[in-house]
């Protein structure tokens, strides 16, 4: 019970509820039988914990350096080979589900889960930090329409939308330990160009989201109501300027994160209730 509740606060679970529900949501919005959503929302949930276990497995050298006492996998007991085993078993997991909806749907979520690991491995300490997130979550509302009987793509307005909302997480992710990751030789691409660089990069990049969605589904004719578009764009676009307000003061750190991620929930809000994902 132990190592489970140590793996599972190593999960980021915050995050990975996050994304979870948005991958049930999504299911929703384009009509998934009951069997496939739950395969599909096991296998993201999977997908998910595959990728943040093993963040925390990578890093644990580095966290214990820093003396990170919030990450489980730092301490000096921690189960790190039982973080390993369940880091692969979960990906098996969550590629083995993503076949059976079908092989677009297990190849889509393969370059969600490799653009994870790859972040993980090696890149969240170079300029192209932030083409992770962007690959990953421009491709992650395609996991969806990608698990209907006559598997599609999502619309390139949903595309974009999924990218810069990576990519605002990714910045506005790592504003609190930008100061303990400078002490163990992290330097993605937020750590070059500083704290208030990746607040304004966050909330620009949300803004665009929205923006994305807004033309997109109004170019598409979809179903939604214009006052519902207006009212979306505009609470997104509220809260990312407050964001770059935040961003000048002398400690932005949790307020900009904290701002960032409330337009995120309203952007990945947006991208459910206005529908027509799969055109």
């Amino acid at each position: 019970m132990r190592t489970a509740a140590v793996l599972w606060r190593s999960s980021h679970p915050g995050p990975t509820v996050v994304v979870t529900v948005l991958a049930l949501a999504l299911g929703v919005s384009v009509g998934l039988e009951a069997w496939r959503l739950v395969l599909l929302v096991v296998s993201v949930l999977c997908g998910q914990l595959s990728i943040g276990i093993s963040n925390d497995a990578i890093d644990a050298p580095r966290d214990r350096v820093v003396g990170r006492t919030d990450k489980p996998l730092a301490v000096a007991d921690a189960p790190l080979r039982a973080a390993w085993i369940a880091a692969f078993a979960t990906a098996a997991v969550a590629l083995a589900l993503s076949l059976v909806l079908s092989w677009q749907m297990a190849l889509a979520h393969a370059v969600f889960l490799a653009s994870g690991w790859a972040y993980n491995a090696a890149l969240k300490s170079t300029v192209f930090s932030a083409g992770c997130f962007a690959l990953g979550f421009g491709v992650f509302p395609s996991l969806a329409p990608l698990s209907l009987p006559v598997p599609v793509v999502a619309v390139w307005w949903a595309w974009v939308a999924g990218a810069v909302l990576g990519i605002a997480v990714h910045f506005s992710n790592v504003l609190p330990d930008l100061d303990d990751d400078a002490r163990t030789g992290v330097r993605g691409l937020p750590h070059r160009i500083g704290r208030r660089g990746s607040a304004i990069v966050a909330a620009v990049s949300l803004v665009l989201g929205a923006f994305a969605v807004f033309v997109g589904e109004w170019a598409g004719g979809g179903p939604a109501p214009d006052v519902v578009r207006w009212l979306f764009f505009g609470g997104v676009t509220v809260v990312a300027v407050a964001g770059l307000i935040a961003a000048v003061t002398p400690q932005p750190r949790r307020l900009v994160f904290r701002l960032v991620m409330t337009a995120a929930l309203l952007l990945a809000v947006e991208l459910v209730v206005v529908g027509g994902l799969s055109g």
